[in-house]
């Protein structure tokens, strides 16, 4: 697949600012595209949503937008895609949503590889109605968390397991497909945290068996909001709090308040960004309509296409990255897992890892350090609360923003 890095960072006027940017799984930057959307919808007509007049119409279209390009980059229905302030805000949402049916001697399974936004939520939840929480552990040496260590954990009282598709720290995907046959063997739900999953792998959330599956858009070129996703006929189950006018359809019952309709759009061209970063991807519309069927060369197909060439680059500089950290003294990768994404967290013998961001950034090479609220595998691998370095490949890493990160990080290690 044809991947032109220098003609996907034309797109980026933030990258004219000369800084290697390594941020990305905390936040990727943010294409012209998407700036120009939300300024569009957000500087003409706008009104609540409606059919009266163009303002309203907009504002129903932005909406609409939305819940279709969502539905194409997950693989889900539209009626299936919810909005919200972030991936945080609403699994604390349905933390209390789902908990209401849940008691004393109900399980809910969370684990030590997961950023704190899939495990605090539900250990709060389980506390508050008096259920229990099961920890599955992940092995710090490998980096790999077990399907069978998941298994391990359910029973007949599990009511839902908390899993990431993706290790925000050190990359791990674990096979979420194998963990969901056996919660749903178990009769439980499986809520997926694919925040840093998505930004580097296609989602397809009828495939995972994910019942519940978080994203969020600024993690993969978009605004900063976070989006749910689930099967229409299960949110059809759930009963939130809500005022008495608001609507009670499916998904907009779990949207409080007016929406971003900008917001939106900026995720709506986020998506479309994504779906044209291969020139494999034939140009075509969108999906045919609120059904979720798709057109043949529809944004799906160009989406799948992007994504084979995005993975193909990323996992190019992967390699060159992981090739030039080999040669330098006292580096400790902690990424080990044989299916990750290409994100590394590494320490330094001899050396604090906020130093080294720190060095780094007098180069304009931005790599943070910390534990980036994935409190539990930091501190089950050793590295306390204060993590290590993190470095995040992105769809506008190129070769010389690599070569620009090993070059500041020999000259700080000498």
């Amino acid at each position: 697949m044809a991947y032109d890095v220098a003609r996907i960072r034309s797109e980026f006027p933030s990258l004219e600012s000369g800084w290697a940017q390594f941020d990305g799984p905390g936040g990727t930057q943010t294409p012209r595209a998407v700036g120009d959307a939300v300024a569009s919808v957000l500087t003409g007509p706008l009104s609540n949503r409606g059919t009266i007049g163009v303002s309203e119409e907009r504002a129903e279209a932005a909406v609409h937008g939305f819940r279709l390009a969502m539905a194409d980059l997950v693989n889900g229905h539209p009626r299936g895609i919810v909005h919200g302030r972030s991936a945080t805000q609403l699994t604390y949402d349905f933390s209390r949503h789902l908990s209401r049916a849940w008691g004393p001697g109900d399980e809910l399974v969370v684990t030590r590889l997961d950023h704190d936004s899939n495990v605090r939520p539900w250990v709060q939840a389980a506390e508050h109605v008096g259920a229990t929480v099961r920890w599955v552990d992940f092995d710090p040496e490998t980096g790999e968390l077990a399907t069978e260590a998941v298994a391990a954990v359910l029973s007949e009282r599990t009511r839902l397991v908390a899993v990431t598709a993706a290790s925000n720290l050190i990359g791990t995907m674990p096979d979420v497909a194998a963990i969901a046959a056996a919660v749903h063997d178990a009769g439980a739900l499986l809520y997926v945290d694919g925040v840093h999953y998505t930004a580097h792998e296609l989602p397809d959330v009828a495939g995972l068996g994910a019942d519940f599956f978080t994203c969020s858009p600024y993690k993969f070129l978009g605004p900063h909001c976070g989006v749910l996703v689930a099967r229409p006929e299960l949110l059809e189950t759930i009963a939130p709090d809500k005022l008495l006018p608001a609507t009670n359809a499916v998904p907009e019952r779990f949207e409080f308040g007016t929406l971003p309709y900008e917001l939106l759009a900026g995720v709506t061209a986020a998506v479309d960004v994504l779906s044209g970063l291969s020139e494999a991807a034939a140009p075509s519309g969108e999906a045919d309509a609120a059904d979720g069927t798709h057109a043949a060369h529809s944004r799906r197909d160009r989406l799948v296409a992007s994504y084979t060439a995005l993975h193909e680059h990323e996992e190019g500089l992967r390699a060159r990255l992981e090739e030039g950290l080999a040669d330098l003294p006292g580096v400790t990768l902690w990424s080990r897992a044989s299916r990750r994404t290409p994100t590394l967290l590494a320490t330094f013998t001899g050396h604090a890892a906020s130093d080294i961001t720190k060095a780094l950034a007098a180069g304009k090479v931005l790599a943070p350090s910390g534990n980036f609220y994935a409190l539990e595998a930091s501190r089950r691998l050793g590295l306390g609360d204060d993590g290590g370095l993190r470095v995040g490949l992105a769809p506008y890493t190129d070769e010389s923003d690599v070569d620009r990160l090993l070059e500041g990080l020999a000259a700080a290690l000498t």
